[in-house]
């Protein structure tokens, strides 16, 4: 499991609301590495509302 300052950091920039898509591709241009994308694929489909969000799906 990642660590979820390593999250935040991938997502550093990422504009909410979004979709788990672009949240993928945005942490992906930031340089995260295979377990943070695999941890962000657990994000819900649809509209992810901000850094709260993510937290709660991905911990």
């Amino acid at each position: 499991m990642p660590n979820p300052i390593d999250v935040q950091k991938a997502l550093s920039g990422a504009k909410y609301p979004s979709s788990k898509q672009d949240l993928i591709e945005h942490a992906k241009t930031n340089g995260a590495d295979s377990e943070i994308v695999d941890a962000l694929g657990k994000l819900p489909d649809g509209e992810i509302s901000g850094p709260d969000q993510v937290q709660k799906a991905v911990f």
